[in-house]
């Protein structure tokens, strides 16, 4: 069996597989992007925008076409498939609407006389190494803004999702970029380590796991190359106090069972004050178990399989791991193949692994806490710092516990918002970047000075 194929999750078939690059392939490939960088580069803003609002167009046309596509390849259930090709279409849209406050020059005031300018200029062929978890919003948060900015795409996609990043690449040649423009790869890890050394190639992006993240920034740093990282995640979802305790519950199922509980910024830790732990552990553990994971081709279906039977199986041991040390288990912890019943444990310690870990799938832990002041050393105790999710009627509480959270995304009273306008990214361990938003353009561009007597 080859590096790159799809394997249905949901039935265990091999439905295809694809040949690994040549070297001679992979040369070809950056030898096409370095090319493409000047062209690219030297068009206008105006021209560039058309482009990537094709880009945009094309995804919507073959929307149903792509959507079927990642349910062969990850499990996302249908419905959640087709959003996501509708989200990824928003957020390239956004780049071509935006463009010109992307490109614009930046005056600055002086000291002396004369004038100085901040002047956006491309750097080139740039190298993204995307996960297979949203085989389209990760390549569409990527690609749009970068190649707004003049810069061109190598892409390598994850290896589980080869008929997505065929699929991508040819959209994004008919909707007219220069040939090599954007340009996908069946690489393997060493290969893409090959490309980042290549002085041709003038950065990289990875959104993956902390494991690969280092794997990469390590080969970025030794070619001393631009590198933006986008990792896991292990985010708390504070409960403070709540008018309407039914809707934050649901709030919480939604946050955890979103993309079949495989988001790196999906809530996993659940921290709530002591008075409304009892009644919201109740609810919420009864909502989870009244959800079952079924078929994604299924219109109806809210939670499919894991990505693959190896993810399940490793969400399988480390709950029973956790139980093995002594959590208690409120609901589910089985599974079916690569189908994993939601999870929810309790009486978690420190001491203990989950305490630590990230759960990659429709599982999370629930914490009894005493105070506001209690629920955010909780939250703090972690190696990750992505998102967070803050529940409470006190608006000046929510600004405080915001200030005190240590992660690059705080979300008030509300989940799954997420907007091609927000900034999304992390600090500590989940990430060194910001995608998404104004911010993601300003990523892998030569702000360059020219101040002039």
């Amino acid at each position: 069996m080859t590096e790159y194929a799809v394997i249905n999750p949901a039935t265990g078939e091999t439905v295809a597989e694809y040949d690994t690059a040549t070297d001679a392939q992979i040369e070809d490939a950056v030898a096409r992007a370095a090319t493409a960088a000047k062209t690219w580069g030297a068009t206008s803003p105006a021209e560039r925008a058309a482009v990537i609002r094709r880009i945009a167009e094309l995804h919507r046309e073959r929307r149903d076409e792509f959507a079927a596509i990642m349910v062969r390849e990850m499990g996302k259930p249908i419905a959640a498939a087709v959003g996501e090709v509708d989200f990824a279409a928003d957020i390239i849209e956004f780049y071509a609407d935006n463009i010109e406050r992307i490109t614009a020059d930046q005056p600055l005031e002086i000291l002396g006389e004369g004038t100085a300018v901040i002047r956006r200029a491309p750097l080139g062929a740039l190298l993204g190494i995307m996960p297979w978890n949203f085989p389209a919003y990760q390549v569409a948060r990527f690609a749009a803004p970068n190649l707004a900015n003049g810069n061109t795409i190598i892409l390598k996609h994850a290896p589980q999702c080869p008929e997505s990043a065929a699929f991508l690449e040819k959209i994004y040649a008919d909707a007219g970029l220069p040939g090599g423009g954007y340009v996908n790869v069946y690489a393997t890890n060493e290969q893409a380590a090959e490309i980042i050394a290549d002085p041709r190639v003038q950065g990289v992006s990875i959104t993956g796991s902390e494991r690969a993240g280092a794997a990469v920034a390590e080969v970025a740093g030794r070619n001393l190359k631009k590198v933006a990282l986008e990792l896991g995640g292990s985010d708390p979802f504070i409960v403070l106090s709540a008018d309407d305790l039914d809707a934050v519950v649901q709030a919480a199922v939604d946050a955890r069972i979103d993309n079949n509980g495989q988001s790196c910024n999906g809530a996993k830790r659940f921290i709530v004050v002591d008075e409304h732990y009892d009644e919201f552990a109740a609810k919420f553990t009864a909502k989870l178990a009244a959800i079952s994971a079924e078929d994604p081709t299924q219109e109806e279906t809210i939670l499919g399989p894991l990505s693959s039977l190896a993810a399940a199986e490793r969400l399988q041991q480390q709950i029973d791991a956790a139980v093995a040390q002594g959590a208690t288990l409120l609901t589910g912890g089985t599974r079916d193949g690569a189908f994993f019943a939601p999870t929810l444990l309790a009486d978690v310690t420190d001491e203990m692994d989950v305490y630590r870990e990230e759960l990659f799938g429709p599982a999370g832990v629930v914490y009894r806490v005493a105070d506001e002041d209690a629920a955010v050393a909780l939250a703090n105790d972690t190696s990750f710092g992505l998102g967070s999710y803050v529940f409470t009627t006190d608006a000046e509480q929510a600004e405080r516990v915001a200030d005190a959270i240590e992660a690059g995304m705080v979300y008030v009273n509300v989940v799954l918002a997420d907007s091609p306008e927000l900034p999304f990214g992390g600090v500590k361990r989940s990430g060194t970047s910001r995608e998404l938003g104004l911010l993601a353009a300003d990523e892998f561009v030569n702000k360059k000075l020219i101040r002039v007597a």
